[in-house]
């Protein structure tokens, strides 16, 4: 049971050299936070530059039927989180990210199950974040989220994500 204030314990780096595993990684995020559970994540699949969550539309319906905007607001903003999370977590880092900035655009209903999709915004923000934190121990970069329902684009959103300095 989590409680106010409290940090929850950071999962383990994966060894060097080693990516997280999906399923853990998912398993200790709904622990760390419980809101995870009700978002309708299937699957997470994860390559060097996107971060893919394929999701139910159920937990997020809206009394339209269509997917409620706060719901989606909130699962771009956490895939961002979880994008630069894991990339840390790849280069065997372990810090703390928050969102500095997020904005979103909502292009057409969602209408069925969907697949959510983050990637940087600048091919080279990658190696821009890594010269940051190399420089200053912090730095910042941002990412795109989109929406996909079948071959519809319902949703695009921009945020800016901070990586704190090391303790």
């Amino acid at each position: 049971m989590r409680e106010i204030g409290i940090p929850h314990p950071r999962l383990p780096l994966p060894a060097p050299g080693q990516d997280d595993d999906p399923a853990r990684f998912l398993a200790w995020l709904g622990e760390a936070i419980p809101l995870v559970g009700h978002l309708g994540i299937r699957r997470m699949t994860r390559d060097d530059r996107e971060l893919t969550w394929e999701l139910e539309l159920t937990p997020s319906l809206n009394d339209k039927g269509t997917a409620f905007g706060g719901a989606l607001t909130a699962q771009a903003t956490l895939l961002g989180w979880c994008w630069t999370t894991l990339w840390l977590r790849r280069h065997s880092l372990a810090r703390d990210v928050v969102v500095a900035e997020a904005s979103q655009r909502f292009l057409a209903p969602v209408t069925g199950d969907y697949r959510m999709v983050c990637f940087p915004e600048r091919e080279e923000g990658p190696v821009s974040l890594a010269e940051q934190l190399a420089a200053r121990g912090r730095g910042r970069i941002a990412l795109v989220q989109q929406l996909w329902c079948g071959d519809t684009l319902c949703l695009e959103a921009r945020g800016d994500y901070a990586v704190l300095g090391g303790s």
